[in-house]
């Protein structure tokens, strides 16, 4: 597979679960509306009050979970990362890519504590059970960066 089958892949999705940890070490999970970067990063937003941004605050590592959600949809993307909250032209950056896939997510910027968190890949596995036999490709982050 190779970076553009891989990116619109990955575009093909709106929204992934996202989980995280919390203080306690118990597993916290959300659907978050996703936009994908040409980097393989994801970005969505949150309200700084979440248990998602206050987890990945203290433990930026984090798991997402694409595809597999209607009848026959046999395919996944599974993505482990690290999140972070960008500043200035990084910011803006990220924000005008998830604003291509919400535009109502300009709206939401007068929400109060409203933030926007990108997450770089550190490995990502895609299966597709829809073929026989089964495909099953695991890219590292050393991986994904030579595909760019």
């Amino acid at each position: 597979m190779n970076r553009v089958e891989l990116l619109a892949l990955l575009r093909r999705h709106r929204v992934a679960v996202q989980t995280s940890v919390t203080a306690s070490g118990a597993p916290q999970a959300a659907i978050v509306g996703i936009a994908i970067g040409d980097t393989f990063e994801v970005v969505f937003d949150t309200l700084q009050t979440s248990r998602k941004a206050q987890n990945l605050r203290r433990n930026p590592r984090i798991a997402l979970v694409l595809g597999g959600w209607t009848p026959g949809e046999e395919q996944t993307v599974q993505y482990e990362g690290v999140a972070d909250e960008p500043r200035g032209a990084d910011l803006e950056r990220i924000r005008q890519l998830y604003f291509e896939v919400y535009p109502d997510g300009r709206e939401r910027l007068a929400w109060p504590g409203l933030i926007h968190v990108r997450v770089k890949p550190t490995w990502l596995r895609y299966s597709d059970f829809n073929q026989t036999p089964a495909a099953i490709l695991e890219f590292s982050a050393d991986q994904l960066a030579a595909l760019i």
